[in-house]
């Protein structure tokens, strides 16, 4: 038997009155946490939803997450964890394709609804037979799990809809882990559909288990680490390096809904953090953020050991100065929601190589190979190619597509280009479908990007292809300039035509003050490639 809500058992049965969550001024020890969710399992059973059925789940990084999350594992049912900001179709797309007969649902907020979304999306999938909201208090001092039903029960019965306080009313939380085999599947992540449909990778027992155990070995786990918790839990990179590596070494999870640079900075320094994980776009926003005292800059280094970076590539003018402001190391890694996520990292106990995606992670094989399947040589550039104890057992309900993805061998194809050094380190180069031809020429959008960086009005750049004539492709810059820069786009233009190839500099730029990014902090490409030349400035 081996069951994923292991990683929270264990923390429970080691350290029962330890704060496993920090919400607000709310605490939930690793026994109250593991309490919730054995009640949860038990209302889940009770609605006869057990092995082989998939529960869906949207929320933020609330209390409830983790409470839903292991309570589902603990039913020997199948998670399946949907974005916060997915729209009313979309939602529908994702429990029909899943199956999906149970929906956990947060209530969301006037600038989030995702309840109603989420409610409406359940009304049009029949198949799915459960709905239950997962309320808040605005003021953020209770956890959603356990706390009271503010729905009237006629109100309830009339629109189909039951709170979680609802769910579990009356339901004793003695309820024993129902076993599941290692093989069998504990969480079903949907990737993010930029080439199509989004497809469900499903995620082993034995994946997710192995790569929280494995993650706390890179990174060196401490005796009791605080985790800033901003990624957002529904995906794979929160989930296993701070939800489940973080239970798996007995640490205390600082939840943070929705990251703002502000909020995150009081926190690191309110709870003397000492495990920050985050999105390259977080830490430069970190780093961005204007009137931090020396004082709490001298607080957050004095107790934060460790940060990691994963989810698209640091650049390397970030990372330089985020760890010079901050005075800590950031280890940079690789993964995929196909991999659970982690496939290579820096590690805490070997050397660290800036603009590496380090070493892979222990019993897992990665390698670099060219577009006929032959291994490229060292610093050759070629498709980054994962097989191990990460790998999932294949897309739901697509056979094709997974065997297109993992051929018989068990080599997984990422779709992302990147080299390896004569030491075994890798370097993650781009997304094989982001990279742009142009007139023949390959360009990789992170080459051109961290270029740009290094412009003294630069604060931050995404490099797109965008349809061409002549050329098949050309190269556009979307741009945000440092406060108070006055450089236009035609001076920039001018200066990457000084500082690259020919073939390679951006003959079209806008500047933004934001750039359009997911739940998880990563920059929205496709909706960049939308815009023309013509509607540039």
């Amino acid at each position: 038997m081996l069951n994923l809500a292991v990683v929270l058992e264990e923390a429970a049965r080691t350290w029962p009155r330890r704060d496993a969550l920090v919400f607000g001024e709310h605490h939930l020890t690793y026994a109250e946490l593991d309490a919730a969710a054995r009640q949860i399992a038990a209302a889940l059973a009770a609605r006869g939803i057990g092995p082989g059925d998939r529960v869906a789940l949207t929320c933020p990084n609330l209390p409830a997450f983790p409470a839903v999350y292991f309570g589902v594992l603990k039913a020997g049912a199948t998670v399946v964890p949907l974005s916060v900001l997915l729209t009313e179709r979309e939602i529908a797309f994702h429990l029909t394709d899943a199956s999906v007969r149970a929906y956990l649902c947060f209530e969301g907020t006037p600038e989030l609804p995702t309840g109603r979304a989420g409610q409406a999306a359940f009304a049009a999938v029949p198949s799915c037979e459960t709905f239950v909201l997962i309320t808040a208090d605005p003021a953020g001092g209770r956890s959603p799990a356990l706390g009271p039903d503010d729905l009237p029960a006629d109100d309830q019965a009339a629109s189909g809809v039951e709170t979680l306080a609802a769910f579990t009313a009356g339901v004793a939380a003695d309820f024993d882990t129902v076993p599941t085999s290692e093989s069998d599947i504990a969480i079903v992540l949907y990737t993010s559909g930029t080439t199509g449909s989004p497809k469900g990778a499903q995620l082993t027992h034995s994946n997710m288990v192995h790569n929280a155990v494995v993650s706390t070995r890179v990174f060196d786990a401490a005796e009791h680490d605080v985790h800033l918790v901003v990624l957002p839990l529904f995906h794979a990179f929160g989930q296993t390096t701070n939800l489940n590596a973080g239970f798996a070494s007995g640490a205390t999870l600082v939840l943070l809904p929705r990251f703002e640079p502000r909020t995150a900075l009081a926190a690191l320094r309110g709870h003397a953090v000492t495990f920050f994980a985050g999105v390259p776009t977080m830490y430069w926003a970190l780093l961005h953020c204007p009137d931090v005292a020396p004082a709490d800059l001298d607080h957050i280094a004095s107790s934060l050991r460790i940060c990691v970076s994963g989810g698209s590539a640091m650049p390397g003018e970030v990372l330089r100065a985020f760890e010079r402001r901050f005075g800590v190391a950031i280890l940079e890694g690789y993964g995929l929601s196909e991999t659970s996520p982690v496939a290579t990292f820096n590690r805490a106990d070997r050397p660290r190589r800036a603009g590496s995606i380090g070493l892979p992670i222990w019993g897992v094989e990665v390698r670099v190979t060219r577009a006929d399947g032959t291994p490229a040589a060292d610093g050759e550039t070629g498709e980054l190619c994962v097989r191990g104890h990460n790998v999932m057992r294949g897309y739901l309900g697509q056979p094709e597509a997974t065997a297109a993805t993992i051929d018989a061998q068990g080599w997984l194809r990422t779709g992302d280009l990147g080299r390896r050094d004569a030491d075994g380190y890798f370097y993650l180069v781009d997304r094989l479908k982001d990279m742009i031809i142009r007139g023949g020429f390959n360009v990789y959008p992170r080459e051109i990007e961290e270029v740009l960086l290094t412009h003294p009005d630069v604060s931050l750049a995404a490099v797109v292809g965008i349809p061409h004539e002549r050329h098949g492709q050309e190269i556009m810059a979307f741009v945000i300039r440092r406060p108070d820069a006055c450089l236009t786009a035609a001076e920039l233009i001018a200066w990457c035509r000084e500082t690259m190839a020919a073939y390679k500099y951006p003959r079209h730029v806008e500047f933004r003050d934001t750039l359009p990014m997911t739940a998880a902090g990563k920059i929205l490409k496709r909706q960049l490639v939308a815009l023309r030349p013509s509607d540039t400035h």
